[in-house]
This record gives C-alpha cells, sequence and structure tokens, in this order.
C-alpha cells in the first residue's frame, strides 16, 4: 500500500495486472481533490475517458456536473472521482469480475489515503462491488449505508439516466440527500 498519492498514481498508470492494459489509451486514475470528504466512484472508463484519462469527460460527465453543480458540489474542489476499474473495458462492456479484482487495491489504496466520509456510487456495477453484491440499484438508490466507518449511498449511473431520461428526477433525489446528508454532518461543500 502507498501512503503518497503522487506515488500510488504514478504506480498506477504503469499497472499490467489484467488484460485490459493492452487496449487501453490511458489510465484514468481519477480527478478532483484528494482531500474531499466526498468520494463518487463510477465503474469504469468509456472511450472519451480513455481517450483524455479523466473520468466522466463525455456526455454522462457533463449529465454529472450539472447535478453536481445543482447540489453546490464541483469535480475541481469539493469531490473525487474515481473507478472500480482504472482502464477502459473494450466497447464499453462492464468489466469483468476478474478485472475488478485486479484493480480494486488502487481504489481501496485512494480511499485509505483520502479518508472520505461519504462514497457515492454511481451504478449498479460499483454498488455491488462496494455496498452489498445483491445490491438493487433500482430500488436501492438513495439509501445510506455504512461499512467501516463510511457512509455509502448508490445512485443510477448518469449514462444510464441519458438512456432513460425517466429515471432523472428519481437520481437528482438521491442528490438532494447526498447534500441533506452533508449538512447533517456539517461537512463543508
Amino acid at each position: 500500500m502507498y501512503t503518497n498519492w503522487t506515488e500510488l498514481e504514478q504506480a498506477c498508470k504503469s499497472c499490467e495486472k489484467c488484460n485490459l492494459c493492452h487496449t487501453r489509451t490511458n489510465v484514468v486514475f481519477g480527478m478532483g481533490n484528494p482531500k474531499a470528504d466526498i468520494l463518487f466512484i463510477g465503474e469504469g472508463p468509456g472511450e472519451n475517458e480513455d481517450l483524455e484519462g479523466l473520468p466522466f469527460v463525455g456526455r454522462s460527465g457533463k449529465l454529472l456536473d450539472k447535478m453536481l453543480a445543482a447540489v453546490d458540489l464541483n469535480r475541481e474542489e469539493n469531490i473525487y472521482i474515481a473507478n472500480i476499474v482504472k482502464c477502459r473495458p473494450p466497447q464499453n462492456r462492464d468489466p469483468f469480475p476478474e478485472e475488478q479484482e485486479a484493480c480494486i487495491n488502487w481504489l481501496r489504496n485512494q480511499v485509505m489515503i483520502m479518508k472520505p466520509k461519504i462514497i457515492v456510487c454511481l451504478g449498479r456495477i460499483a454498488a455491488t462491488k462496494l455496498i452489498k453484491p445483491d445490491m438493487k440499484i433500482t430500488k436501492e438508490h438513495g439509501i445510506f449505508f455504512e461499512k467501516n466507518g463510511v457512509l455509502m449511498m448508490a445512485t443510477l449511473h448518469p449514462a444510464a439516466l441519458l438512456r432513460n431520461p425517466n429515471n432523472k428526477p428519481a437520481a437528482f433525489d438521491d442528490f438532494l440527500k447526498l447534500r441533506a446528508k452533508l449538512e447533517e454532518l456539517h461537512l463543508t461543500t
């Protein structure tokens, strides 16, 4: 385990623990404020993220940014965004369990250094990996769980909201619950 953020990022960017290293353009380590109290975690980079080396920069990222702004959060200032896997699965498929296992220690190390107060899982893959294996994202989004002293909540993935815009109000409600929790805990945004 690394204790220095820069060393962790450098090591991660040269990772070859699974076959995703052979098809990536860039490792997507994450972005934002590594001292933030809030960590958002997606499943893995898509095409735009792979090209730019940054998480959530495509259409779903623009939607995420709007939802964040509506509750006074900003990826540059008061949150950090990472993924379960740091390299793009081909054709944006779900990362295989063995790919998730090969990569999860990078994320665990990020969490260990950051010590976030709240983790928000963006979508089913992150929620089932981090909150509980039988997580039903459509039924249990917006509910806070506590694991190892960290509050965790899942919300619908922004890409899923683009495919099914009828779910946007429910996801936005999750962001309002997040803001209320931040206020309750007196965490600055």
